[in-house]
């Protein structure tokens, strides 16, 4: 069920949002204001993912092996090409 937000925001801000619904960039008010909270959720949501990822890294490093596999198999599959 969708929840009614109420903010305040500058009237800069403001402008510069009844701007970008004047050149259809959005449908309104409201289709802005909920496209740049989505776009801040899922900046912070890719940021997490990049952060456990790091995490992972620093816990366990590649080591040679790691990186000497993926090139390995693809020149064999080059290999079996029958170019």
């Amino acid at each position: 069920m969708p929840v009614q937000l109420v903010t305040r925001v500058p009237d800069s801000l403001a402008q510069a949002i009844d701007g970008l619904v004047e050149a259809g960039v959005f449908a309104s008010r409201s289709e802005a204001v909920r496209a740049g909270l989505e776009a801040v959720v899922e900046r912070k949501r890719r940021d997490a993912v990049g952060r456990t990822i790091v995490d992972g890294y620093r816990r366990i490093p590649q080591n040679s092996d790691d990186l000497g596999r993926p090139d390995a198999a693809t020149a064999a599959m080059i290999a079996e090409e029958p170019w």
